[in-house]
């Protein structure tokens, strides 16, 4: 099996939900006396959290960036970063390693396209949703989008930076969730992204009225492709 390194600690709750996946996986594919070949570098999320400028998403960047060194340095064949917001700067990332940078969305956009999505709705932060470098991949598999609603960025926004990133999950943020999502149906979204890796602690991925494509899920999926010598 071949190593894999992970960006985390954005939230450290996601690098823990990768890391399950990660191990799940490779125990279903391999057998049960297998675990993952996995290199995580976990950075402090305080020097990254509601980035803003163009000065701090540089600063980012080369956070970012050098920690993908270090993994690749340490015997990673390829990287993920652990965080969709932190994609903005996968260019950066990707251009100061030799080895792959597998891209979330991009993964995400893969999945939905052999399942014939055609329309749906992306639902996470407040870049992730009003930005294009997300956005763009799942629209370059012509996968139509529906436009972003400011009230919805707002309670997303909110629920993630101030609950679900401190390991907070209350019913009433999942009641919010249960009604975007309800909303985004009646709007004719055929399937919604989660595009946060913390999402899925007050979304039921498995059991909604929408299919829901969680971005965790595919982007540890495709590590284990990656892992087994299959991607």
């Amino acid at each position: 099996m071949r190593k894999i390194g992970l960006i985390g600690g954005m939230s450290w709750l996601s690098t823990r939900t990768y890391y399950e996946h990660i191990n799940r996986l490779v125990q279903s594919r391999a057998g049960m006396d297998h675990s993952a070949p996995l290199l995580i570098e976990s950075l402090d999320y305080s020097k990254l959290s509601r980035l803003s400028s163009a000065d701090e998403w540089k600063r980012a960047a080369g956070i970012l960036s050098d920690s993908a060194k270090r993994l690749e340095k340490a015997g990673a064949t390829a990287i993920l970063i652990g965080a969709n917001s932190m994609h903005k700067v996968y260019d950066e990332v990707a251009a100061a390693v030799k080895v792959p940078v597998i891209h979330i969305a991009e993964c995400v956009a893969q999945r939905m396209a052999a399942d014939g999505v055609k329309k749906a709705a992306v639902i996470g932060t407040r870049n992730v949703m009003l930005e294009s470098f997300y956005r763009q991949k799942l629209i370059a598999r012509d996968i139509e989008l529906l436009p972003p609603e400011m009230q919805f960025v707002d309670t997303l926004d909110r629920i993630i930076y101030d609950e679900l990133l401190l390991g907070k999950a209350s019913r009433q943020a999942e009641r919010e969730l249960k009604t975007i999502i309800t909303n985004l149906e009646q709007d004719g979204a055929e399937a919604v992204v989660l595009g946060c890796t913390e999402l899925e602690m007050v979304v039921d991925v498995d059991a909604n009225v929408l299919p829901i494509y969680d971005c965790t899920r595919i982007h540890a999926e495709a590590a284990v492709d990656w892992i087994m010598g299959e991607g």
